[in-house]
């Protein structure tokens, strides 16, 4: 056949294919969510996530060098507390003190040039599992008070050394709350990546279990976004932006990369998708059963990420793709 334009001539072998691939990934584009717990050399798998588990700063220390080495430059911090920790107003997420502050400060002493990206949000301090206030009488969210909270979360993770903060609430008018706190408190410098599209999605069980932060009643759907929803996103995403977020994130991450390319297309910040514990234990499952391959699923499902618009990447995959990334 006389054929001018011929595809396949590009696919011919892996290095001309290399050679024009559209998408790269790199290890800069990763970041390590990472658990911790009180206690020293302790570490308590979680089930639902193999190869991750609760860690005790001093073997947290020791993970962190290890990404360092491998290039991951950013971590993101989930703090399991003991229930006695945990009230109604979430008292301990303001302690300077706490597993969490200390955790942080002990990072950026010893190692300055990593990124710390944390945590705003209740539910891992509060005892009712949910990410803002409870009305003990009705149920309801109490939007306009958690803000004060968040805002002061977010004050003292600064003051201990937290270079992104990730208001993930999902309250209205969070991220303008945190900023002007930030702001009055001398912290301009300091980067807010916002939740911005949070769906109520079923792919958080895994790490529910981690943290033993799933709501004691109710669930999330009046403040997380019905996953039906694409316009909304781009509503949160301007509200956010002009209440001075930094970053956008979408969040999961597969069931929503429609979500990542709206984004990505609508504004011309940088976006990040978290590819949740969910999407990592499925994988994981159907690996360990022999039904895929999980390391070419791995990295298809992360580069889709970046096919789709998303700069950065929160997964549980990072030390393992920085593994091959640095190998190869």
């Amino acid at each position: 056949m006389n054929l001018i334009q011929r595809p396949r001539r590009l696919r011919r072998s892996l290095a001309l294919r290399s050679l024009v691939s559209e998408t790269k990934l790199s290890t800069a584009d990763l970041i390590a969510p990472l658990f911790l717990k009180e206690g020293t050399n302790s570490f308590e798998p979680i089930l639902s996530m193999p190869g991750h588990g609760r860690m005790s700063l001093d073997l947290l220390l020791k993970e962190i060098k290890t990404l360092d080495e491998l290039g991951v430059q950013c971590v993101s911090l989930f703090p399991a507390l003991e229930d006695r920790l945990k009230d109604p107003r979430a008292k301990e997420a303001l302690n300077p003190d706490g597993l969490y502050q200390r955790s942080i400060r002990a990072i950026k002493e010893k190692f300055p040039d990593i990124l710390v990206m944390t945590d705003v949000a209740l539910d891992p301090y509060s005892s009712d599992g949910h990410d803002g206030l409870v009305d003990p009488k009705t149920g309801t969210i109490l939007n306009d008070e958690t803000l004060e909270i968040l805002a002061a979360m977010a004050v003292v993770q600064a003051q201990a050394g937290s270079d992104i903060l990730g208001p993930s609430d999902m309250m209205d008018g969070r991220v303008g709350a945190i900023r002007s706190a930030l702001d009055q408190a001398g912290f301009h410098d300091r980067t807010i990546m916002s939740y911005t599209a949070k769906y109520a999605s079923s792919f958080y069980g895994p790490f529910r279990e981690a943290l033993a932060s799933a709501p004691k009643s109710g669930d999330k759907k009046t403040y997380q976004m019905d996953f039906a929803n694409a316009r909304e996103a781009l509503k949160e995403a301007r509200l956010d932006l002009e209440e001075g977020a930094d970053i956008l994130m979408v969040k999961p991450g597969l069931s929503y990369l429609d979500i990542i390319y709206r984004l990505k297309e609508a504004f011309d910040v940088p976006i990040a998708a978290y590819q949740v514990s969910g999407e990592y234990a499925m994988v994981k499952a159907a690996s360990e059963r022999g039904w895929i391959d999980g390391e070419k699923v791995m990295i298809e499902t992360l580069m889709s990420f970046k096919r789709a618009g998303a700069d950065l990447i929160l997964t549980y995959f990072a030390k393992e793709m920085a593994l091959i990334i640095q190998e190869s």
